[in-house]
């Protein structure tokens, strides 16, 4: 168990270090960092603090302290995930209304052109 908890420790400082250095290199835009951010830490606390993983673990009637790791991991990525979802539906909405725009300014632009001759 102690061997998970350190490789969970090292994974989710390395996922702080990479946000970071992608924000800092402007890879990666600062609200969608913040999510990342979130997670990694959110992983790194569980990781090092060992009793609140044990706490989380018997009240949620769950077996074994690794299986609360994980599921407690998968559950903030499905978030993570389903935020991204929707921002990436939002984009895309928006990409079509800018096409539509874009070619209602086409139109008047050559009807307007038309008009000249």
């Amino acid at each position: 168990m102690d061997k998970l908890l350190d490789v969970t420790t090292v994974l989710s400082m390395a996922l702080l270090l990479m946000v970071l250095i992608s924000v800092r290199r402007a890879h990666i835009r600062v609200e969608y960092s913040v999510t990342w951010l979130f997670a990694a830490a959110a992983m790194l606390v569980l990781s090092r603090s060992r009793p609140v993983l044990e706490y989380v673990t018997r009240h949620a009637g769950i077996p074994d302290t690794p299986l609360t790791l994980f599921l407690t991991a998968g559950s903030i990525f499905m978030i993570m995930f389903f935020r991204f979802s929707i921002i990436i539906s939002h984009l895309r909405d928006d990409n079509i209304a800018l096409a539509q725009r874009v070619a209602i300014l086409e139109f008047h632009v050559r009807s307007l052109g038309g008009h000249e001759n």
